[in-house]
């Protein structure tokens, strides 16, 4: 009898155990970085990692490009993750074409990607790429990129093939950012309009815009235009979340850029959204930041 009981505890415990096992077991996201002209990549890589961690969702592993030129033993395993965010910049090298095919693949196979501001810079002739991401800028692109795209006053995308640079920005300052599409899973319950803190705001970008969703814009000082601030992309069988916003570090400890950053990266990731809007989100008038320990 004695031996019974504890067989049948033994099996109780595994079972347990096995459960919490699974309840703890997180998605996988992986940081690419190391080649960015904002000198501040190390820190605002940092910040990433810390805001997709703090969701419980993720456990993060991050892959650093050698700091100049091509590096041919860059090759992350992307498929071993749900998603892949960059933290890339403008003049990064290209990375080996055997590096490129196979995160081609992984997001076109179903992987998710997330390109966070100058991300958006980056690797200017990769059609694939461009594709990804829908618009970009600098690096020499122009109407062979692919269209200007902007919401006009009444609310109507437009596809500007006009001929000029990709690519532009004003000075820095706290912008609203107004809602488009509220019924996505990444804005779903967000004011129709929140103060973004001091940014900068990317107007005249261009690209393929193919498959692509508009969830919010913000009026450029500098187009009287509104801008796309974050963007989805279907690519193959993958999800793309794209977002202009994060120049530096106080833009990124706003809680409306970490809300969309960690919504964004669990709907590329699956497709849903799990996480509730914060109460401290911000609102039409009010900014909100949560300041970035030891920055």
């Amino acid at each position: 009898m004695v031996r019974c009981l504890i067989l049948m505890a033994m099996v109780v415990a595994g079972t347990l155990g096995a459960s919490a096992a699974g309840a703890a077991e997180t998605l996988r996201a992986l940081i690419v970085d190391g080649q960015n002209n904002h000198g501040n990549w190390p820190t605002t890589t940092k910040m990433i990692k810390a805001a997709l961690e703090q969701t419980g969702l993720f456990t993060v592993d991050v892959v650093t490009h050698a700091p100049q030129g091509p590096d041919p033993a860059f090759r992350p395993a992307f498929d071993r993750y749900s998603v892949v965010v960059s933290n890339f910049g403008h003049g990064a090298a290209d990375w080996p074409e055997e590096t490129r095919r196979s995160f081609e693949e992984y997001v076109a196979g179903g992987g998710g990607f997330v390109a966070v501001h100058a991300a958006d810079n980056s690797f200017p002739t990769w059609q694939a790429y461009n594709e990804m991401i829908g618009l970009g800028g600098w690096g020499n692109r122009d109407e062979r990129s692919g269209p200007y795209v902007y919401l006009d006053d009444e609310g109507r995308v437009v596809r500007d093939e006009s001929a000029g640079p990709g690519g532009n920005h004003g000075a820095q300052w706290a912008f609203p950012v107004i809602v488009r599409d509220g019924d996505h899973p990444i804005t779903k319950g967000m004011p129709p309009v929140w103060l973004h803190a001091k940014d900068e705001l990317y107007d005249k970008l261009r690209g393929p815009a193919v498959n692509m969703r508009i969830l919010a814009t913000s009026r450029s000082d500098v187009t009287h235009r509104h801008e796309p601030m974050l963007i989805v992309v279907d690519y193959g069988k993958g999800r793309v979340f794209h977002t202009p916003m994060g120049h530096a570090e106080e833009s990124q400890e706003c809680v409306g850029f970490i809300v969309a950053l960690q919504r964004g990266a669990e709907w590329a990731a699956t497709g849903n959204v799990t996480q509730p809007l914060p109460d401290d989100f911000p609102t039409a008038d009010r900014q909100s930041g949560r300041p970035f320990p030891g920055r």
